[in-house]
């Protein structure tokens, strides 16, 4: 929907207020639209009855839509599962430090620790240096 142009919006649908290039394109149309409401009144049809008898003759949604599974649809019973055993995947250890060398380890700057090996490192940290 996001790559879609604007032409797809689906707000503003609604037609806004006409607006006429002059008064006789207005005085017009507003005859036009008198003469449609009396033809539609001589030939007996108005329009809200119009729309109500529309959606009364409608067929119902239920009967549209067949809750029955179409042929060839449910036939896959046959077909047996795989079955997959001894493929096991386990959990990797955790690497841990099992050296001598290392003194400790020792906060930098806020939460960025960092291993220790020298005295010389724990000062260099003190002094905030690299």
């Amino acid at each position: 929907m996001h790559l879609e142009g604007p032409w797809l919006s689906t707000t503003g649908k609604r037609k806004g207020k006409k607006k006429f290039a002059s008064a006789e394109h207005a005085r017009k149309a507003r005859e036009q639209e008198e003469s449609w409401k009396d033809l539609q009144k001589r030939w007996g049809v108005e329009t809200e009855d119009k729309k109500r008898t529309r959606a009364m003759r409608a067929p119902s949604l239920s009967s549209e839509y067949n809750l029955t599974i179409p042929a060839g649809r449910n036939t896959t019973a046959h077909i047996p599962s795989k079955n997959t055993t001894g493929g096991y995947a386990i959990l990797k250890p955790i690497p841990v430090y099992t050296g001598d060398k290392m003194i400790g380890i020792g906060q930098l700057h806020k939460s960025n620790a960092v291993p220790v090996f020298r005295s010389e490192d724990i000062e260099d940290i003190a002094r905030m240096r690299r």
